[in-house]
């Protein structure tokens, strides 16, 4: 690795305009532990798809009222926002393995212990202690998997696939976590769905953090191999200055997330079939994963910053048409079109941050994305829950609409300072 340069003008998942150059994923995936490495961390972040979803059944089972739900989901949410990023800088001292092996025992633990008060008929105030326990140890998975491409593909244009195919990963996951953790929750036992998520994360995580020679070094084995014998100069504060941007435009990412699930689970009820509501949101994922691989499989010439804001609006304008839908037939197929562009979006986003984070700190930049959504979840569950329980799931769609127009705005104010800092920011690396 260079010690310090500035990044070239051109974007770094290629120079030619949208053509295929080959299979790109099974050239990727070629890479030593690399299928290893994706393949557990799939498994192990299915919590992902699952846990807030199946907290806001299993509450709501018992609860009969989706607006505590959503508080308690977002609770756990807030709660994951606020330690993952310091889970993310003690992976990067000491190691991913270190880390995430006490940390899923815990997270089990926790998660259990919530499932019992939850059965117990607990109190409010009980609920959200426990679950916001729980919500804080499950391990983030998504960022250090990044971390590990990062690590093995360095600057090669290889890395823009390598990413797209994460996005597609986590696609699939939520097309199959939301309708598995919804048919439990419904069908077998309120509880089933969380003790199934707990069960992929023991599995997938403790798998992931097994493969010790695909982990990154420790930051600190890091800088003694790039600066020997020499002080090593003060990066920024924050991970990446794109942050300040892309850390408001997740957020309200998240809350139109959140508000599109709560929605899609209450319109599915009001149409009396409530179990097709994680089939539905499945379809939602389906079109993201399709998205996500076309988009990972080319090259492109448009800036990134450019690209993210593009796709970003297209991903906005097919939210809008939610709440227009007379029946879950139609609701499926807008779903199917308007989730295209979401996985474009998450790795233009992603990648942003990769090209401008500091040596050591790509973990840590890329999680606070990941908090930013889980905190505009918290944000947006208890608010769309209240405003479903009042008015219906109509006005669900609506308030997600709203969301993903303020992080339009916000994207287009600061396009300016992610062209800046993506393109001609010297970057420690």
């Amino acid at each position: 690795m260079t010690e310090a340069r500035a990044r070239p003008a051109s974007p770094p998942d290629g120079g030619a305009g949208g053509r295929r150059t080959g299979n790109r994923y099974l050239e990727i995936l070629r890479t030593p532990g690399a299928l290893a490495f994706s393949a557990a961390g799939a498994v192990g972040r299915m919590p992902m798809a699952m846990f807030g979803l199946g907290t806001v059944l299993l509450v709501a089972a018992i609860t009969g009222r989706y607006g505590v739900a959503g508080l308690v989901a977002a609770a756990g949410s807030v709660s994951y926002a606020g330690l993952a990023p310091q889970v993310a800088k003690l992976a990067e001292r000491f190691g991913q393995g270190r880390v995430l092996r006490p940390l899923t025992v815990i997270f089990a633990v926790t998660t259990g212990i919530f499932i019992t008060v939850a059965e117990l008929g607990a109190p409010l105030w009980a609920l959200l202690i426990t679950g916001s326990f729980a919500g804080a140890t499950m391990p983030s998975l998504g960022s250090m998997v990044r971390a590990r491409w990062s690590a093995a593909l360095g600057d090669s244009p290889r890395l823009h696939t390598a990413f797209s195919l994460e996005s597609v990963a986590d696609e699939l996951i939520f097309i199959v976590g939301p309708a598995v953790v919804t048919l439990l929750a419904t069908d077998v036992y309120p509880a089933a769905g969380l003790a199934v998520a707990v069960a992929a994360c023991v599995i997938g995580t403790l798998w992931f953090a097994s493969q010790r020679r695909t982990e990154p070094a420790p930051r600190s084995a890091s800088r003694a191999k790039d600066w020997p014998g020499r002080r090593r100069p003060r990066g920024r504060r924050a991970p990446a200055a794109g942050l300040v941007i892309l850390v408001p435009v997740y957020w309200c990412l998240g809350a139109m997330f959140a508000t599109i699930d709560l929605s899609t689970v209450a319109f599915a009820a009001e149409h009396g079939h409530k179990q097709l509501a994680g089939f539905a949101l499945g379809v939602y994922a389906l079109g993201s994963g399709v998205g996500g691989l076309w988009y990972g499989s080319r090259t492109w010439r448009a800036p990134l910053e450019r690209r993210f804001a593009v796709t970003l609006g297209c991903m906005l304008a097919g939210v809008a048409t939610f709440w227009l839908q007379p029946g879950l037939l139609s609701l499926f197929l807008v779903l199917g079109v308007a989730g295209l562009a979401i996985s474009p979006t998450l790795i233009g986003g992603y990648s942003l941050i990769e090209r401008q984070a500091s040596a050591g700190r790509h973990t840590e930049g890329m999680t606070w994305l990941s908090s930013a959504i889980s905190v505009g979840v918290a944000t947006g569950s208890p608010l769309a829950g209240h405003l479903i329980d009042a008015h219906g799931a109509r006005w669900g769609y609506l308030f997600a609409v709203g969301c993903g127009v303020a992080a339009l705005l916000i994207c287009l104010g600061g396009l300016g300072r992610l062209r800046v800092q993506a393109e001609a920011a010297p970057i420690l690396r």
